[in-house]
């Protein structure tokens, strides 16, 4: 049977029955039955990719009738919800249909964009009736080498090329380097015309040559269709301007032509004699460029001269993916950079980046001033501006990217690290914002709210300069004469702000021999005699607390561990699991407290049991009177040292049920160290994937200028090994896990956990 045998369909809402397809999922039936269904409600239907040939009878309105093709595109999708998304992009789906084999076509590849040319197209399996239409890309120039195959897929040859420069991969990752109708790839747009509304930016061909502006009408002229462009630049290079092209030979968005074919970009404006800054930039130098859509950012990788230019040319990486090379110029490389990061420019069209204060090394330390009228204009109502934490639904809007987060500062990521994390997506300690302080005092608190949490916030990213603020009037305040040049602990950070600026309550009230330690954070020790290997929080906690004869008097409303070390660099374990909650029952000083073995009442505490093999990885070894007696009935217990436990009056004389509530604590940030450098880890959200990753520091091209480029990003890596037992963690090699997963597991210095009761917002 031929494909035309069949009617193919896609699920577009999940039917009541059977209940284990899904929506996304790809069916068929054959001619004869769809001929004969007529208007029945349901259709006789087979699923493809399913082991048994079953027959489901499905409602006609649960499915949508796809082409042969389009079903052999969407078949190749291995995700029912996926596929589902993909067909309801149909421009995509559309777009793809016109593929053909010689086409130079763009693949996306373990997240970066290699260029090849379809060497085939088609299915990769021979089961009945299809089993999916991959294309098979060989891969060119730089790009060779970067694939996975030779044009074999399970030892069948479908094209030839030199070793792993090949690949075969869905239509979801492909597409046409330049979807112009001057390629083979994209069917002719009078089949298939776009809708182009003014204002939206287009890519249109004149000549040959791939140009960009916005369009300002379309309109009809002699049966054809007219689009009126306000031109970027013209074929000859001048700005400025519109033209007048037919829709044929325009596109939605902006696709860059091929590195090979694309020229320097010249400035778009005559530069103004006011921003000349060429004697003041260099190599790495943090830079702005303006062009026709909007201003773009990055950093001087190359200068000097190009062919045929007379111009001193800069070669830049761009922050985003607008350029339109990866440091290469007609095929000669002069930087590298990420695909589509580098843009070549005339130097003098360059001008320091504004959003940084700084323009050379000879200015780092000429800091701005503080801005009278913004502080007279934040204060003016008498009411300090409360703006909430980051929510996991705006994680991805305000947070991910470059340029997000705190921007670090000569040796500020201690700071950074530790405000990002206690004030990004926890309002825990947000009191310390807003509590009465002494005048004195008041500009640093002033400064903490205004300047970095509430843009922290509202903006996703702080200015280096206000970081450098703070640390100045922590300075001028006599607390260290190095606060501005210098790094510190993060601890001591936190205490000068919390107890000695802010005059906070203590965060941690403990108990031992019948006094009470007041304290802001907590730093683990442990005996020497402890068998730990792969410990959690939990574990070390528990030890800590038992070594040192200590109980909490109250519960937290924050809770700062410090991870035992000696010094940064010393680490007692190769790895720390992070505890997700804290359950810190057992550790109050008061309060019912339940046997550790049967849920009940607990009446005594044995403090020997930490040390027995049997219980030595878990909690607090408390018992009820009968647990106790068979625990300890055996001969190597008889002498252990047992104590009463203080139980609360109303307790006595009854037994706990289970549902005794206990008293646990959340984790939301990690912090962590390496080489002297702190960054920080977020959990922001509920599910084992709600991490992010803040770095300061991430690009530190602009160290010699004082600034830095600070960068934050999902790493959901991180909760597949938390998912992960403690054998399948104890045999992960350090260098080879995924991401940054290492050094939240490895390099962890400071846990933050907080009590969900104490929250602000939650």
């Amino acid at each position: 049977m031929s494909s035309t045998d069949y009617h193919y369909f896609i699920i577009t809402r999940k039917p009541e029955h059977p209940g284990h397809i899904n929506a996304g999922s790809i069916c068929y039936s054959y001619h004869y039955k769809y001929r004969t269904a007529n208007s029945s409600p349901k259709l006789s239907v087979c699923f493809l990719g399913s082991q048994l040939s079953l027959d489901y009878n499905i409602e006609v309105k649960s499915m949508e009738e796809l082409s042969p093709e389009e079903a052999g595109l969407l078949q190749a999708l291995a995700d029912d919800a996926e596929r589902l998304q993909w067909f309801r992009e149909r421009k995509a789906l559309r777009t793809a249909l016109g593929l053909t084999e010689g086409a130079v076509v763009i693949v996306d590849e373990g997240g970066e964009k290699l260029r090849g040319i379809i060497r085939y197209i088609g299915n990769l399996t021979h089961s009945h009736p299809l089993s999916g239409t991959f294309f098979g890309i060989e891969l060119q120039g730089e790009d060779r080498g970067k694939g996975s195959t030779d044009g074999k897929y399970q030892h069948q040859t479908f094209f030839s090329c030199s070793e792993y420069s090949g690949i075969f991969a869905p239509f979801s990752r492909v597409r046409p380097l330049v979807p112009s109708s001057l390629s083979p790839s994209i069917p002719a747009p009078s089949s298939q015309p776009e809708e182009l509304e003014p204002g939206e930016r287009v890519t249109y061909f004149i000549d040959d040559k791939c140009l960009h502006g916005m369009v300002l009408n379309v309109r009809v002229e002699n049966g054809q269709d007219i689009v009126v462009i306000s031109t970027d630049k013209d074929e000859n290079g001048k700005t400025g301007g519109t033209v007048e092209v037919p829709l044929s030979s325009v596109f939605k968005g902006e696709v860059p032509a091929e590195p090979e074919r694309m020229d320097v970009d010249a400035p778009l404006f005559d530069p103004n004699p006011d921003d000349l800054y060429g004697d003041l930039l260099s190599v790495n130098s943090l830079v702005e460029v303006t062009l026709g859509k909007g201003n773009a950012y990055g950093i001087i990788r190359w200068i000097g001269k190009l062919p045929d230019r007379q111009d001193t040319m800069a070669g830049l990486e761009l922050e985003e993916d607008t350029g339109v090379s990866d440091g290469t110029f007609k095929k000669e490389r002069l930087f590298a950079c990420p695909p589509k990061r580098a843009l070549f420019v005339k130097l003098i069209s360059c001008r320091p980046d504004s959003r940084f204060q700084s323009t050379s090394a000879k200015h780092s330390e000429m800091m701005p001033k503080e801005d009278n009228g913004e502080r007279e204009t934040e204060h003016s109502t008498g009411k300090p501006e409360t703006v909430p934490p980051i929510s996991t639904e705006q994680v991805n809007q305000m947070l991910i990217g470059r340029m997000r987060g705190i921007q670090g500062h000569c040796n500020s990521c201690y700071m950074d690290a530790a405000l990002f994390s206690l004030f990004s997506c926890s309002s825990v300690l947000d009191s310390m914002l807003f509590k009465s302080t002494e005048p004195q005092d008041a500009p640093i608190q002033s400064t903490l709210l205004h300047n970095i949490v509430n843009p922290l916030r509202s903006k996703g990213f702080v200015e280096g300069r206000h970081i450098m603020k703070l640390r100045q009037q922590l300075q001028k305040h006599g607390y260290s004469h190095s606060f501005t040049t210098d790094e510190k602990d993060p601890e001591e950070f936190l205490t000068v702000i919390m107890q000695h600026i802010l005059a906070l309550d203590p965060l941690l009230k403990l108990s031992k021999g019948g006094k009470v330690l007041e304290s802001y954070c907590y730093q683990v020790f442990l005996d020497q005699n402890h068998s730990l290997v792969l410990p959690t929080v939990q574990q070390l906690l528990e030890h800590s607390f038992h070594s040192e004869g200590l109980k909490l008097a109250e519960v937290p409303s924050c809770l700062i561990l410090q991870m035992p070390r000696f010094g940064k660099k010393f680490k007692m374990f190769d790895k720390i699991i992070p505890s997700l909650e804290l359950d810190i029952t057992d550790l109050l000083s008061e309060g019912p407290q339940q046997c550790m073995l049967c849920g009940n009442l607990a009446q005594e505490e044995c403090t020997d049991c930490f040390k027995d093999p049997l219980f030595s990885q878990t909690g607090f070894k408390i018992f009820c009177n009968t647990c106790s007696s068979q625990v300890h009935s055996h001969p190597l217990r008889r002498s252990h040292q047992r104590a009463p436990l203080d139980i609360p009056k109303g307790y006595l004389g009854h037994g706990t049920p289970h549902t005794l509530t206990r008293d646990k604590l959340e984790l939301f940030a990690v912090l962590c160290i390496e080489t002297s450098h702190y960054v920080s880890f977020i959990k922001h959200g509920p599910n084992s994937q709600d991490w992010i990753f803040f770095d300061s520091m991430a690009d530190r091209q602009g160290e010699k200028d004082g600034f830095n480029i600070p960068e934050v990003h999902h790493c959901p890596e991180v909760g597949m090994y938390m998912e992960m037992s403690p054998a399948e963690l104890a045999n992960q090699v350090p260098r080879d896990m995924k991401g940054v997963a290492k050094r939240l597991f490895c390099d962890a210095y400071m846990y933050l956990y907080q009590s969900t009761n104490m929250c602000l917002y939650r």
